[in-house]
Order: structure tokens, then C-alpha cells, then sequence
């Protein structure tokens, strides 16, 4: 079984996997809601300090801006990243069209208009059919609402300054999972067709009827997932974690898209 680091998105937190942590824990692996991200202020500053903090080999799952984080892992430590799962994660640097959003959204931040620019974003990280789901809207609100403005502003800044990561792709040799919603507007399909086109072994998964959140719109979608992939990560991966020591890899077969 895995130890397996989960990454959040954005001002996010445990909450964000609550369905994952409970199934990979019913398999018996050992899942770790990751909080780099929440304690530091750039992508390589996120990378250096759960590297430091998390020794040994390291099967990572990270979903939109933790799914850039675990890339970041990768660049800086390829050796150490035994699996890789990226959702809703797009491997591109920022656009100035995105750039201009994000410094918009930082000022109306920086006035204290954060549950305005968060009411407004519901419609960009779910797919409509969950957009008027008063429970999955106010689990949303309030997650983020525990980050903060401040979590807000640094996090948008340290995915502005994200680096290309295309020409990392060809050379990931783990086992990877790519997966994304079929109506992601914030990390459209084509991002994660180009990461699994990239990376010959990847599986790849496009969940139907699902926007940005897709651990929350699709849980029990994302677990199978997630548990078909860790079957490509041998025991060896949870023991050498804690012993500091690289683990054996078995690759995955070529990527499929599930109908």
C-alpha cells in the first residue's frame, strides 16, 4: 500500500479531498492532505518545503494549482516523484488574457470584496448541473473562505509566475494519472489531452458532466481513479517512503479515455 500526498488546489484544504481520504483509507493506503501551500509564497518555495518535510520517494496527487505544485516537485526533484496523478491541472504558463483576470481579481481581493469575486467564480469551477447544489456551493464559499484573502493574493501570484512545464512531460516515467472534467472552463480538456499526449504511458480520464471541482462533482469517479492508478505503485513505494529509499515502479499501460 501508498503513503500518497494530495495536493489541494487554490485556497483549498483537506476539505477539497474529504471523498478520497476516506476510500484510499478503506484500501489501506496512507493518504496526507498536503499544506505547503498555505506556507509559503511561490511554486519552487511550496516544492522546497515538501520536499524537506516529506523524505523519500513520493506518489503525489495534486488537483488544478496542487497539480501544478506536484509538477513543480518534479523539476526540482525528478528522482524523488515515484507516481503522479494530475487533475484539472493545465501544464501552460499563464496567459495575459488570465494574467489580467487574476490581477483584477487580486484588487477587488485586496478591497475586502472577496465573497463577491467567490459568488461570481461558482460558475467557473462547477459544471451548471451542480452550480445551484446549495451544499456543494457552501462547502465551496466556506473552504475558501477559511484561506483568506491574504492565502487569495499569494496563491494567485505564485500561479501567475508558474513556468512552462510542457518540456518537463516527456520526461516523467512513472506511473501518471490525467484527468479533468468535460466542461472545465478554468482548465479546459485540451490541457490535460496535452499533458497525456506528452507522456507515452499516462492514463487519461475525461469525467462527464464535470466542471473544475472534480473531486466533489465526481468523487466516486476520481477514487476509482485514483485506486486503479495506485496499483501501478508497488509496495515497495509506502515502505521506502518511510525509510527514506527509492521504491519500485511498475509502469501503467498507454493512456484510454473511458467512455
Amino acid at each position: 500500500m501508498a503513503r500518497v500526498l494530495l495536493l489541494p488546489g487554490l485556497a483549498s484544504d483537506e476539505a477539497l479531498w474529504r471523498d478520497q481520504v476516506r476510500a484510499l483509507r478503506e484500501h489501506g493506503h496512507e493518504p496526507v492532505v498536503g499544506t505547503a501551500h498555505m506556507r509559503a509564497r511561490t511554486l519552487p518555495e511550496m516544492a522546497d518545503l515538501l520536499l524537506t518535510e516529506h523524505p523519500g520517494p513520493l506518489v503525489l496527487a495534486g488537483t488544478s494549482m496542487g497539480g501544478m505544485l506536484a509538477l513543480e516537485v518534479f523539476r526540482r526533484a525528478p528522482a524523488r516523484v515515484a507516481a503522479l496523478a494530475l487533475l484539472g491541472c493545465s501544464p501552460r504558463p499563464e496567459t495575459p488574457e488570465v494574467r489580467s483576470l487574476r490581477e483584477q481579481a487580486i484588487a477587488l481581493f485586496e478591497a475586502g470584496r472577496m465573497e463577491e469575486v467567490l459568488r461570481a467564480n461558482v460558475a467557473f469551477v462547477f459544471h451548471s448541473r451542480h452550480q445551484e447544489d446549495p451544499r456543494l456551493v457552501a462547502d465551496y464559499l466556506e473552504m475558501v473562505g477559511r484561506a483568506g484573502a491574504r492565502a487569495l493574493i499569494t496563491q494567485n501570484r505564485a500561479i501567475m509566475a508558474r513556468p512552462d512545464n510542457r518540456p518537463l512531460l516527456s520526461r516523467i516515467a512513472c506511473p501518471v494519472l490525467i484527468a479533468c472534467g468535460d466542461a472545465d472552463v478554468l482548465t479546459p480538456p485540451a490541457c490535460s489531452l496535452e499533458m497525456a499526449d506528452a507522456i507515452a504511458h499516462a492514463r487519461f480520464a475525461l469525467l462527464p458532466q464535470c466542471g473544475h471541482l472534480l473531486t466533489w462533482e465526481c468523487p466516486q469517479e476520481v477514487n476509482a481513479l485514483l485506486l486503479q492508478w495506485l496499483e501501478g505503485v508497488q509496495p515497495a513505494a509506502g515502505q521506502a517512503a518511510q525509510q527514506g529509499s527509492l521504491a519500485s515502479i511498475t509502469p501503467p499501460p498507454r493512456h484510454t479515455a473511458p467512455s
